[in-house]
C-alpha cells in the first residue's frame, strides 16, 4: 500500500510539474462525479467517465465517482458524502441533480460545484452544458436522404427542454431534405433501460419507422436496429461496436477538456461560476465517422451542415419554423436565441404526437 502510495505521489508531482501547478496542488485537490447511470452504458455516463479519466492522467489528482444514482432525495446525499469527505470540486452530471446540487452548495460554500444541464448558479456552482442539437441537424439530414418511408422513430427520456430541442432540431433538419418527413416519438421516462428503450425501438419499426435515433443512454435501440435491418444513430458516444450495420453515425459529447480546464482553474485559483454552452465549434460536441452505408452525396450534405452551422453561418433554428399546429413560430431570417431554446416547449411541424405533461 506504501508503495503504490509513494508512485502515485510521483505521478502526480510529475503531472503537476509539467502544467506549472505544485505537487501540494495536485495532492491537495479531490475530485468527486455523481452519475445518472452506470460507468458502463455506453452513452451519456460512459462519456462523462472518460472526462473524469483524463483529469487524473492530465493534472495527477485523485477522483472519485459514485454511478447510477437516481434523481431526488438520493442524489442529495450523495452529493452531501461526497461534499463532507473532502471533495474539493463535484461534478453532477444529470438535470435532476440541478436543486440538490444548489442546496447542498449552500452548505459547503468552500466546494466548487459544476452542475451538467441545469440554470441555477450561485458563487460555488456553475453550470455547463453541450449543444447536442447542433448534431441532430446533422443526423437529421442524414435522415432526411436515407428515409425510404419518411418515417424515423425518436426513443426519447423525459419531456425538459434539452430533449425537446434535439427532436425539434432533428425534425427541422430532416424536413428540409424531405418535407413530407415525419417523426413518431415514444417517451420511455428514463435515461437508462435498455429493456424499455429496445421495446421502444421495436414498437417505432412496427410503425413504419426505417431510421431509429434516440436521446436515452443504452446501445440497446442500435442492436434493435440491426436486428430488424433498419438504420439508427448513436448517442453521446460511438456506438458502431453493438451495431456495425446500422449505425450511420453518432453524436459525441467530449467532456474531457471542459472537466480539465475547470479543475486546473480550481487548482489555481482562478476558478469562477460561470455558464457553459458550448458545441460543435469549442469541439464539445463532435461527429463519429461516417458509416459507409452513407452514400457520398449524403456525407456531403451532413458534413456541410456541420461545418455551417461550426463557422456560425447556419443555425439549427433559422426560421421560418412553424409549430406542430402550423403556426410561424419563427419568421423567415430570424432565429431562435438561447433564452427561448432553454425554455423549449412545444413541438415543430413534423412531430407526431403530443409532449407528455
Amino acid at each position: 500500500m506504501l508503495k503504490r502510495t509513494l508512485i502515485k505521489t510521483l505521478i502526480a508531482t510529475i503531472v503537476s510539474a509539467s502544467l506549472g501547478l505544485g505537487a501540494a496542488q495536485a495532492a491537495d485537490t479531490k475530485v468527486g462525479f455523481v452519475y445518472v447511470g452506470p460507468v458502463g452504458d455506453h452513452g451519456w455516463t460512459y462519456r462523462h467517465d472518460k472526462g473524469r479519466q483524463l483529469i487524473e492522467k492530465e493534472l495527477g489528482v485523485e477522483t472519485s465517482y459514485v454511478e447510477s444514482v437516481a434523481e431526488g432525495a438520493d442524489a442529495e446525499r450523495v452529493i452531501r458524502k461526497l461534499a463532507s469527505t473532502g471533495h474539493n470540486v463535484i461534478f453532477t452530471t444529470s438535470f435532476g441533480y440541478m436543486n440538490p446540487t444548489i442546496k447542498v452548495a449552500k452548505q459547503f460554500p468552500d466546494v466548487k460545484f459544476e452542475h451538467a444541464t441545469g440554470y441555477k448558479r450561485s458563487d460555488n456552482v456553475s453550470t455547463y452544458s453541450g449543444r447536442f442539437y447542433e448534431g441532430r441537424s446533422v443526423i437529421g439530414t442524414i435522415a432526411g436522404h436515407m428515409s425510404k418511408t419518411g418515417v424515423v422513430g425518436y426513443i426519447a427520456s423525459f419531456p425538459i427542454p434539452e430533449v425537446i430541442r434535439g427532436i425539434n432540431a432533428f425534425t427541422i433538419a430532416m424536413r428540409k431534405v424531405n418535407p413530407d418527413a415525419v417523426v413518431k416519438v415514444v417517451w420511455v421516462n428514463s435515461w437508462y433501460d435498455p429493456g424499455k428503450e429496445g421495446d421502444a425501438a421495436k414498437a417505432l419499426i412496427d410503425q413504419g419507422a426505417d431510421i431509429i435515433t434516440q436521446h436515452t443512454d443504452s446501445p440497446a435501440p442500435l442492436q434493435v436496429a440491426e436486428q430488424r435491418g433498419v438504420f439508427a444513430f448513436g448517442q453521446a458516444s460511438d456506438m458502431v461496436s453493438f451495431a456495425p450495420k446500422s449505425q450511420l453515425t453518432a453524436i459525441i459529447d467530449d467532456w474531457g477538456p471542459y472537466y480539465v480546464e475547470r479543475v486546473k482553474a480550481a487548482m489555481d485559483g482562478t476558478w469562477s461560476s460561470s455558464d457553459t454552452w458550448d458545441g460543435f465549434a469549442p469541439g464539445m460536441v463532435v461527429m463519429a465517422p461516417y458509416s459507409e452505408a452513407v452514400p457520398a452525396d449524403v456525407k456531403e450534405a451532413a458534413e456541410a451542415v456541420r461545418v455551417a452551422i461550426e463557422n456560425g453561418s447556419m443555425h439549427s433554428f433559422d426560421g421560418p419554423i412553424n409549430n406542430q399546429a402550423g403556426e410561424e413560430v419563427v419568421a423567415a431570417g430570424a432565429r431562435i436565441d438561447d433564452g427561448t431554446l432553454l425554455g423549449m416547449d412545444y413541438y415543430v411541424e413534423g412531430v407526431q404526437g403530443d409532449i407528455p405533461n
